[in-house]
């Protein structure tokens, strides 16, 4: 059988369909079960390029999936947008696979077999996402990715672990269905339709008032991009093991909901009529207070996954106010701190478990000298870090710079502030792991001068050595990726 794009389409939720099958029938087997979980993964990403050329060449394959009648339906139709999101969930998705090996098998963790299943169906559903032609249809995927990850949140089965579940469970559902899908029903009973439309379904056809509503029923009913008050799923969410974590945080859960943020500026409301909204502007300064808030109750956790959760809260908050701002410019920060912020977050959170994984240690004050027995897992954070904050030459300078670039309203530019603050505020909270693991004197037993401290598993330490160097390649593929998205922001589709 040839490969066409509608094929590829299929294999979006098929491959880890098959894989998910796969992974319960050799539960008695785990090399093999581990080994079809990768293959799955690395079929997926192959997948996935092809479809990108295939859009990066102008056209825009789609897939009806289902139609209900009444003008709705569930299909795919892959835009530049969707297309970035899926490369880099899928490519994520399989280094996190590896990394998740590595952690699960050396923690000696329960029910494995049961978690690899759930991370073959989150990532379905992430694909959904991705590829969603209309807004029911993003809706339909969003809400399995959220049901599909919370037995991975609540995997541990320990009080902590089932209370986090609860709680990340009961704020993303009531939030989809007391919001998103009432909006969802609003866009198809005023425009008729839930389609994604090139330069807005709602543009010039809703009154201010409407807009206002609709934008703030979106922009608060899709908690997964966790703005304040929304947000407190995500730091109960840290109960879960260190792969669900990156999973959540770099590969799929925020990662959808902040690039259904922008999907909605673009496709549904119309860059015009977001940067025309008041209601907009005020949403563009809640997100700023985002960023600021949680990067400044980062700096008071200890526990570094606590950290690294509140530091994702304000990190998300860029993309929500580039989205609010809906200049070209801001937009496109907004699309590239997606994808910068993932290969620097999950660096993170991959050199968090790494460290646990070798030392049971979850307390940053108990990391001290560690860096002389784990070089590699720290220089990694080091350079996840210096990404984070934003200094070149890595990954995460470019969507500062394009924010500050498209901030061009009198009333926006005060704005910058925010990210600015943030900016000092990371420098703060995250460069102090790498530099005292280094610098300071380990607070462990040492014997001969060498620390008492087992070393991770090797799969534990290359995945974020490889997301590490590639925060300094994605530096230099700035702008390819910008051109790639260039037709999205620019009129185009």
């Amino acid at each position: 059988m040839n490969w066409t794009p509608e094929l590829g389409l299929i294999l979006l939720l098929a491959l880890p369909a098959i894989g998910c099958a796969g992974i319960l029938i050799a539960k008695n087997a785990p090399n093999v079960r581990d080994l079809i979980n990768l293959t799955m993964g690395t079929a997926l990403l192959v997948n996935v390029i092809a479809l990108v050329n295939v859009v990066g060449d102008g056209a825009r394959p789609s897939l009806m999936l289902a139609d209900i009648g009444g003008g709705l339906s569930l299909q795919f139709t892959l835009e530049p947008l969707g297309a970035l999101f899926a490369v880099l969930a899928s490519g994520l998705f399989l280094l996190n696979t590896l990394y998740g090996i590595g952690y699960m098998r050396g923690n000696k963790a329960k029910d494995q077999t049961r978690f690899f299943a759930f991370f073959a169906v989150a990532i379905a559903a992430t694909m959904g996402v991705a590829a969603a032609g209309n807004m029911l249809t993003l809706f339909v995927f969003y809400e399995i990715l959220t049901l599909s990850t919370f037995p991975l949140v609540a995997h541990n089965g320990d009080a902590k672990a089932k209370r986090g579940g609860r709680i990340y469970l009961g704020i993303l559902m009531a939030t989809s269905i007391g919001l998103l899908l009432p909006a969802v029903i609003a866009t198809q009973v005023f425009a008729g339709s839930t389609e994604f439309v090139a330069g807005g379904l709602f543009a010039g056809t809703l009154g201010a008032g409407i807009i206002g509503v609709l934008l703030v029923m979106y922009t608060f009913g899709i908690a997964k991009a966790a703005l304040i008050p929304v947000h407190m799923w995500l730091p109960n969410a840290m109960v879960a093991p260190t792969p669900v974590s990156a999973f959540l945080h770099a590969v799929a859960v925020v990662k959808a909901g902040v690039f259904t943020m922008v999907k909605i500026v673009v496709y549904l409301f119309g860059m015009d009529v977001v940067r025309d909204s008041p209601v907009a502007h005020w949403l563009a300064v809640l997100a700023a207070i985002t960023i600021v808030v949680g990067s400044l109750i980062a700096m008071t956790k200890d526990n570094l996954k606590a950290r690294l959760a509140w530091s994702t809260i304000g990190q998300l908050s860029y993309i929500t106010l580039g989205a609010m701002i809906a200049t070209p410019l801001a937009l496109m920060g907004a699309a590239l701190q997606i994808v910068m912020h993932a290969f620097g977050k999950i660096t993170l959170f991959m050199c968090a478990g790494a460290v646990y994984s070798a030392n049971h240690t979850t307390e940053i004050s108990k990391m001290k000298g560690m860096g002389k027995t784990m070089p590699l897992v720290f220089i990694a954070f080091f350079i996840g870090s210096l990404s984070i904050i934003g200094l070149p030459p890595f990954a995460g300078v470019w969507p500062k710079l394009l924010l500050f670039m498209g901030m061009t309203s009198e009333g926006d530019r005060w704005l910058i502030l925010a990210l600015i603050i943030s900016s000092l505020l990371n420098i703060f909270y995250l460069l102090p792991v790498s530099v005292n693991a280094f610098m300071k004197k380990p607070e462990l037993p040492v014997d001969d001068g060498d620390i008492k401290a087992a070393k991770p598993p090797v799969l534990t330490v290359l995945p974020p050595v490889l997301t590490a160097i590639a925060t300094l390649v994605l530096f230099f593929m700035a702008i390819p990726i910008m051109d790639y998205l260039r037709p999205v922001f620019e009129g185009g589709s």
